[in-house]
């Protein structure tokens, strides 16, 4: 039998999923908070017990996406472009797992660049980069030839681009298969015969 604390977690996170959905098929400006409450199957009043706001459901999804896009940095890989293989294949792996996961990815580039998002959400969400974050990994992997050369933030941006792109689609159709992640991969690998 649940209990009352596990039953309102449940409910909150039915909230939190409920306008997760709508955000990112409506957009922020265009959902209504109840709009939200009748995706949950609760009153508008209810749902305000746990929320107080719209705006503060928005921030605790940006947070939950702040907190999705802390990679394992710590991987135990012999060469750079392991950790990519690792990374990619874990990613689109989680994605097939758990859908919604794509959908954190829709919803954190919309508030980074939507003017409807509310200052102190964007600045949360402006937060994420992790453009920037595996910009020393390609660095290792071109000093030890297994990344290709070039500018690794545009190598980073390049990867993190077709990342994105995927997870945007796969967020609106789950029909379509996820590529192998050895072809997101390929946009970073030093080939043979790629000059040093």
């Amino acid at each position: 039998m649940e209990t009352r604390k596990e039953q309102k977690e449940r409910r909150r996170q039915e909230i939190l999923y409920a306008a997760l959905e709508l955000f990112v098929s409506k957009g922020y400006a265009a959902t209504k908070i109840t709009d939200i409450a009748k995706r949950a199957g609760m009153s508008t009043g209810l749902m305000f017990h746990y929320f107080e706001s719209k705006e503060k459901l928005y921030e605790a999804l940006i947070q939950m996406g702040l907190e999705g896009t802390a990679y394992p940095g710590a991987q135990n890989c012999d060469h750079a472009i392991d950790f990519f293989v690792n990374f990619t294949e874990a990613l689109f792996g989680y994605m097939k797992e758990q859908p919604v996961m794509a959908k954190f990815f829709v919803l954190m580039a919309e508030a980074q660049r939507s003017e409807a998002t509310p200052e102190p959400i964007r600045e949360i969400a402006m937060r994420v980069n992790v453009i920037e974050q595996f910009v020393p990994i390609i660095e290792w992997g071109q000093r030890e030839g297994t990344i290709k050369e070039g500018s690794p933030i545009m190598l980073s941006n390049a990867f993190w681009c077709s990342v994105q792109g995927i997870a945007e689609r796969y967020a609106t159709n789950q029909e379509i298969d996820l590529p192998k992640a050895e072809w997101i991969v390929d946009i970073v690998r030093r080939k043979q015969g790629d000059g040093l």
